[in-house]
């Protein structure tokens, strides 16, 4: 009869062999990352601002990856479902993230979400941003910040100051504005930044917080003002605006950042390929071109670290849910 008992010391070997092979699996299938097509998931819809940043970077980092990158437009629920979608991902790194300060930074403060922002994400790299301009209705008197801080004081409570809704970027902007300065306003809330430039235009309200590839236009065809920028630097494509710093009112910055995530538990081995993959899509001539022409800056090589996404990830957070939440500011 055959003796069907392995020797103790044979069979640990065994057993403790057995149970590497999943990890060695997971190692191997990182290394030959990426071997298929790999899709950016965002919240919005094809064209909008997050839209292109995203599509110029997939574009590129596809030469670096070897792979197509396919951007998914997943809308609904202010972006929230897309962020939602790849929280729930296999971690393979085939399946990522790429939101913004409102998909996910303010959505956290107006929304019951089904996921941790910080928790259930792995960040990859900090994409570029835009920050946005102060732009006032035409026929208001004053010809500088100090002076329009001044003219909102003596019109408190009688000035109209548009947003594009409960949590928006100007409406956020407008908010800070009040912390900042004490000044009290109405807010008017449209269904989009393009009315609220509209009706500035036309007079129909006083004050607002534009995009710059919309708003610059209509600056330099006169038809409205610009006072700053929430950048904490000039814009290269409108060197002859200052920064809120600048114009006298110290802290008043607000930057559309975009970032890329994985799904947490994703290997640091395909962390780094997609972040190295990102640096080299911001070091080209080019993408850096198309994306200065937006608007958009480009973060210093420092900024662009897993590590430092993360960092400012929760700095945002912790800046912006106590505006967002002191106001009863809910999502619609």
């Amino acid at each position: 009869m055959m003796n069907t008992k392995l020797p103790r010391r044979r069979f640990l070997h065994l057993a403790a062999g057995a149970a590497a092979l999943p990890a060695a699996s997971r190692i191997a299938r990182a290394q030959a990352y990426p071997s298929r097509p790999i899709t950016i998931v965002i919240g919005y819809a094809a064209g909008g601002p997050t839209d292109t940043r995203v599509r110029i970077l997939a574009q590129r980092m596809k030469e670096t990856l070897g792979q197509s990158v396919v951007v998914e437009n997943n809308t609904g629920a202010s972006g929230s479902l897309a962020t939602g979608r790849v929280v729930r991902a296999p971690p393979d790194g085939y399946t990522l993230s790429s939101g913004d300060w409102g998909t996910h930074v303010v959505n956290g403060a107006l929304y019951p979400l089904q996921y941790d922002l910080l928790g259930d994400l792995e960040p990859i790299a900090l994409l570029s941003s835009t920050p946005l301009l102060m732009i006032v209705r035409k026929a208001v008197p004053a010809t500088n910040l100090k002076e329009l801080i001044g003219w909102l004081n003596a019109n408190s409570n009688k000035t109209s100051f548009g947003t594009s809704g409960p949590g928006s970027p100007s409406h956020a902007s407008g908010l800070l504005l009040q912390k900042l300065t004490g000044v009290q306003f109405q807010f008017v809330p449209y269904r989009g930044g393009s009315l609220v430039l509209q009706d500035l235009i036309a007079g129909q309200i006083d004050v607002g917080f534009g995009a710059v590839s919309t708003s610059l236009p209509a600056v330099r065809d006169g038809k409205i003002k610009v006072y700053a920028v929430t950048s904490t630097r000039r814009l290269a494509v409108a060197p002859d605006i200052p920064t809120f710093d600048e114009a006298g009112l110290p802290g008043l910055i607000v930057s559309l950042w975009g970032g890329l995530w994985a799904p947490k538990g994703t290997s640091t081995t395909i962390i780094g390929k997609l972040n190295g993959a990102v640096i080299e899509a911001h070091s080209d001539p080019a993408v850096r071109q198309r994306l200065t022409n937006l608007g958009e800056e480009i973060p210093p090589g420092a900024q662009e670290t897993p590590e430092a996404l993360a960092v400012h990830h929760k700095a945002e957070i912790e800046k912006w849910w106590p505006i967002l939440k002191a106001a009863n500011v809910k999502g619609e």
